[in-house]
């Protein structure tokens, strides 16, 4: 029995703590669904700033793989959340990005991204405002949106 309940406290704290390294344990992946956070398709980061500059936004960028629990535990679980979707759509141009694929791949290196998932807000320049690893709840990744968007706003 002790071990069960050892069992139990042990699985939800993997879970809290990102995936780090580069070995993969899976090869699916749980896409966001339509009704959470609308992130952009775009296969350049440049495109997405260019978009975030005429719209006067920061951009959100989840850096992700495919085999990463925590990962896909926030596509299922935070991005779509009502109150996250509707402050990210409002206040964001969102960007997801497979730091083991194509352009991410170099994405990855640029902004030094070590662990999974990694959440950076960038300005138009490209420039990181806040850099977060690891998955958050709604209401940390809420918080951790709005010190982006107050951080941004007192240089602007």
């Amino acid at each position: 029995m002790k071990k069960f309940a050892y069992f139990l406290l042990f699985v939800p704290a993997l879970l809290i703590f990102s995936c780090k390294g580069s070995k993969k344990t899976s090869s699916t992946t749980l896409p966001t669904s339509k009704s959470g956070v609308q992130f952009v398709k775009s296969k350049t980061l440049t495109a997405v700033l260019e978009e975030a500059e005429r719209k006067d936004k920061l951009v959100f960028v989840d850096f992700y793989t495919d085999w990463c629990m925590p990962c896909k535990l926030m596509d299922q679980d935070v991005f779509t959340d009502k109150q996250v979707k509707n402050f990210f759509d409002d206040n964001f141009i969102s960007y997801k990005v497979n730091a083991e694929k194509g352009n991410g791949v170099n994405l990855a290196t640029v902004f030094e991204i070590r662990a999974y998932p990694t959440l950076l807000f960038l300005n138009d320049k490209g420039q990181v405002v806040e850099k977060k690893e690891g998955a958050l709840y709604p209401t940390g990744l809420l918080q951790f949106a709005q010190r982006a968007l107050d951080k941004h706003n007192t240089v602007n």
